[in-house]
């Protein structure tokens, strides 16, 4: 069952990349589609084994590298952890590629487009799968590469190209880290098997390694390299710069990254390496501060942005980095908690957009959007419930995950979680009025779309319909009936089992009643609040933006961190790129090597020509000279 699992999206975006073209396009679309679903339901009946009977396997594709003493196997390794990730990609990699049947079917390398899809869920379903570090990074640059391929898939589109290239730059950086850290496990451990590492770990506990002039504990810097690789992966700010431009991508790409497959593999990497990060108590602070941090800065971003996709997406950003926090503070299982709920809200308010923007020929500029929730009633109450678990409405599962984050950031008591659970809070009111703001602008207040005509918006087919119906039942029921499993007090020992290291159990203490109501009561005021702000009365917003310019245009420039990098990494780059080109290659490579000797056989053409003349008596007379030449030659001599 596990190699159906693994290997029907491969074969499915093998058939459809080689041969779709070949046949009716719809087949290629049919094909892909059953091919991810089946897999979803086979990792649903491999989760509900896990969870019913406890079962573990580690099934062995075949022996991949055996070099000294590296000994790697190509391994599919089920558990609690692995077994939850499989449902959360191949279900909503199923339930994108249906969406996508409608949403791409104008398109006319739609088979193209379902085989990087398929490839895609392949990469991911091999990360989540791995019983070992090289394994994970094939996966890992797998991931990558496929993002590559996607976000670029409209490569006529010079913005396409660029933000492709962006992400894969981007995530170049942090991969980096990443492999530093899995040759530093190499090097201690002479393995990169997750259980033989795991197994050594404390051993490691003392050393210390000098790194760049700083002398540094090991098991610090393993975990901090790591970490940069989950940073770039998961778009943590100094390395978010390529989530936002990613939506230069379909819609159907969009739902996919943010939601189940790629910026969730960075989390993923911190909780599978939990018996790692519970001995590095400075690499788990760095964490809790890099992932408060980035839920602040992408929520404070969102709210002056005027792209449906790039609200939603610093969104994602926004969220990633309470899951961050949530594992800096050892809540491992609330951050996996976070990404299960956050998976089916954010694919269905991406895929809600999408349908917007199908509804609007293409137009994601919510400024001319208004007043369609007439039109579209159907995207409009799947959007409206996806909104609500996205802000956290009580009872809604984003309410039970952020919730859980922000109280066990609190209890864990030291400076960071009481910090992190004091920026948590505030990061939920803006994740509140920047939700509200997007839908207040795309479905109510007037109709501000000059260019089509009101009574040409409609509603999007069944096929594109149906994916988000079953988002929304996610996203209204999974907080509530999964909370107990992942979260309860006995999760750690009735699920997670050994696929999850905790040193210390969590607290089973709780806040105090005024800090769990806090959240959901600034949460329900939100909505009064900007409903009078959006529709109301703009007037009291449109005064703070005219008396706030500055604060205003900060946040529109994101921070300034696309001009910061421009600046001490791009400009630098171009200018050194062109003295090399003009100065070194040009005036120097080229004037003397191919093109000196070039111009010098050509100039002794030219010469030689000139005896071409036709006379004989001239030519004669250079055989003379030849002649006594080597007869001269042959005297000396």
């Amino acid at each position: 069952m596990e190699y159906f699992i693994i290997f029907l999206p491969l074969l499915g975006a093998f058939i459809t990349g080689f041969f779709g073209n070949k046949f009716d396009q719809k087949y290629s679309q049919f094909i892909t589609s059953v091919f991810v679903s089946v897999s979803s339901i086979l990792s649903i009946i491999i989760f509900l084994k896990v969870l019913n009977f406890g079962y573990s396997n580690n099934v062995l594709i075949s022996s991949w590298i055996n070099s000294g003493t590296l000994n790697v196997n190509w391994s599919i390794k089920v558990d609690a952890l692995s077994s939850l990730m499989m449902v959360v990609v191949t279900l909503v990699s199923a339930l994108v590629h249906i969406y996508s049947i409608g949403y791409m079917s104008h398109d006319p390398h739609k088979p193209r487009f379902m085989s990087y899809l398929s490839l895609f869920t392949f990469a991911m379903l091999v990360l989540v799968t791995s019983d070992n570090f090289l394994q994970l990074f094939f996966g890992w640059e797998g991931v990558g590469l496929c993002s590559y391929f996607l976000i670029g898939f409209w490569f006529k589109k010079k913005a396409a190209n660029a933000a492709a290239i962006k992400a894969f730059v981007v995530n170049r950086v942090g991969d980096f880290g990443f492999a530093l850290g899995i040759f530093l496990i190499f090097y201690y451990f002479g393995t990169v098997n997750y259980d033989e590492v795991f197994n050594q770990i404390q051993t490691l506990n003392e050393k210390n390694t000098n790194f760049l002039g700083f002398d540094l504990k090991s098991i610090d810097l393993i975990c901090l390299l790591l970490f940069i690789g989950a940073m770039g992966k998961s778009a943590q700010i100094f390395l978010h710069t390529w989530l936002p431009d990613a939506m230069e991508g379909p819609t159907p790409v969009s739902a996919l990254i943010h939601a189940a497959t790629m910026v969730t593999a960075g989390v993923f990497l911190v909780v599978r390496c939990s018996p790692i990060y519970e001995y590095s108590e400075l690499a788990l602070n760095i964490i809790t501060v890099v992932g408060m941090s980035t839920a602040f800065f992408a929520a404070t971003i969102a709210l002056v942005q005027d792209d449906i996709k790039k609200i939603i997406a610093y969104s994602t950003c926004s969220q990633l980095g309470y899951m961050f926090f949530a594992t800096g503070v050892g809540a491992y299982n609330v951050a996996m908690f976070h990404l299960f709920t956050h998976a089916f809200f954010k694919a269905l308010l991406f895929l809600g957009a999408g349908s917007v923007i199908h509804s609007f020929k293409d137009e994601q500029n919510i400024k001319k959007m208004g007043g369609v929730y007439k039109k579209i009633p159907y995207t409009y109450a799947l959007m409206l419930v996806g909104t609500l678990a996205l802000t956290g409405f009580p009872f809604l599962s984003g309410f039970y995950s952020k919730d859980a984050i922000i109280e066990f950031a609190y209890l864990k008591g030291n400076v960071t979680g009481i910090y992190a659970a004091g920026i948590g809070i505030i990061t939920a009111l803006l994740t509140a009025i920047y939700s509200w703001r997007l839908f207040f602008k795309t479905f109510h207040g007037n109709y501000n779309n000059k260019e089509i005509e009101y009574e040409k918006i409609h509603e999007s087919p069944a096929v594109m319909v149906l994916p988000l119906i079953v988002l929304a039942l996610g996203s209204i029921f999974a907080g509530f009936f999964f909370k107990e499993l992942l979260i309860g007090s006995q999760s750690s020992v009735n699920f997670w089992g050994e696929s999850i290291k905790f040193l210390e159990p969590l607290s089973e203490d709780h806040p105090p009643l005024w800090f769990i109501l806090l959240t959901p009561t600034i949460v329900t005021l939100s909505i009064p609040i900007s409903y009078y702000l959006f529709l109301k009365d703009r007037s009291v917003l449109e005064n703070f933006t005219k008396t706030n310019y500055p604060l205003i245009n900060f946040l529109k420039k994101k921070w300034y961190f696309d001009e910061l990098y421009s600046y001490i990494f791009v400009e630098p780059c171009k200018k050194l790129g062109l003295f090399f080109w003009k100065k070194i290659d040009g005036l120097t490579i080229d004037r003397f090597g191919p093109d000196g000797i070039s111009n010098l056989i050509k100039g002794l053409s030219i010469k030689a020509v000139k005896f071409q003349n036709g006379f004989i008596y001239q030519y004669a007379f250079i055989m003379l000279i030849g002649f006594s030449l080597i007869l001269t030659y042959l005297i000396i001599k």
